[in-house]
This record gives structure tokens, C-alpha cells and sequence, in this order.
């Protein structure tokens, strides 16, 4: 049976606020191989409590860098995660960029698509403040981005599996 349950978004912003600017070796750096944002965005996640979907090519989990989830690293595939997942794991909906708090999602996109993942840690002046890899950041201006549109994404809990 599935248990739907809320995400520490307090712990999620504290691992934020400790790995933003180095990576943990617990996971593979992916700096190198594309880009470590939606990488750094599912640790935030994960340490906020949401359990990994082990479902192979669609799930979202991470083992090691020979065997992960797209979901796990992909811009993209992340998203499609998200808003389609009806099992274990985060889930959650687009909402307008100008309403993103702490704890959602923003990925920057050009015309070709999305390509850069965003961790909100708040806001401030009534704009999101991030978290990013690849060009690590802490509380830094949405605003302050090069981006032609971006999309946010709401990701409040997370399912699992209990058993009665």
C-alpha cells in the first residue's frame, strides 16, 4: 500500500545550504558528464526524506554512477518524473515560476528545451533565491539567470510503501 507523506523542506534547504558549493561523495559529480544541477536538486530531495523509485528506465533512484534513473540526473526526464509519478518517490505539479517557495523545482530552458535545474531555498523581494551545481550557487537571485522561459514544478511529498 502507498503511503503519501510531506517532505522535510527544512532539511532539504539545510542539505542545500551544506553541498552547495561541494560535491558529496556519496554520489558521483557530474560536473563533467552534462552537468551536476539535477543531480545536486534529487540529493536536496532525498535528504528531505522522499524514498528512491527503483522502477528501471522511468524510477528515480541512484546507486552509482553505472546504475541510476535518468530522472536522477536529466533535466527532462526529471520533470516528466515528477508530474507523472503515481508511485513511490517525490511527486508533484507545474506551478507559475513567480509562485515558487522553498522547496520547488525551477529549470531554466532556450528554445530547444530545458536545460539547467534550480533548488529554491526562498525568497526574497518576492523573487526565488536558488541553490545550484554545475555553477554552484547559494541564495542567488532568480533574476540573475540568462534564461529565454523557465518552469517550476511543486514538490511537497513524496510516496512510499507501508504494509498494514
Amino acid at each position: 500500500m502507498l503511503e503519501i507523506y510531506p517532505l522535510d523542506i527544512a532539511a532539504e534547504i539545510s542539505y542545500a545550504r551544506e553541498w552547495w558549493d561541494s560535491r558529496n561523495p556519496a554520489f558521483a559529480d557530474f560536473s563533467e558528464m552534462g552537468g551536476d544541477c539535477t543531480s545536486f536538486v534529487s540529493q536536496c530531495l532525498l535528504a528531505g526524506g522522499a524514498v528512491m523509485n527503483f522502477t528501471r528506465d522511468i524510477g528515480w533512484y541512484y546507486r552509482s554512477l553505472s546504475d541510476r534513473a535518468a530522472a536522477w540526473t536529466g533535466v527532462g526526464y526529471f520533470y516528466r518524473f515528477i508530474t507523472t509519478n503515481r508511485g513511490a518517490g517525490p511527486f508533484g505539479r507545474a506551478i507559475p515560476v513567480s509562485k515558487a517557495g522553498a522547496g520547488d523545482v525551477i529549470q531554466l530552458c532556450a528554445g530547444n528545451g530545458c536545460y539547467h535545474s534550480l533548488f529554491v531555498v526562498g525568497r526574497e523581494n518576492g523573487e526565488p533565491l536558488v541553490a545550484a551545481h554545475s555553477f554552484d550557487a547559494i541564495d542567488r537571485p532568480l533574476s540573475s539567470y540568462d534564461y529565454f522561459s523557465a518552469r517550476a514544478l511543486n514538490i511537497r511529498y513524496a510516496r512510499r510503501y507501508v504494509s498494514r
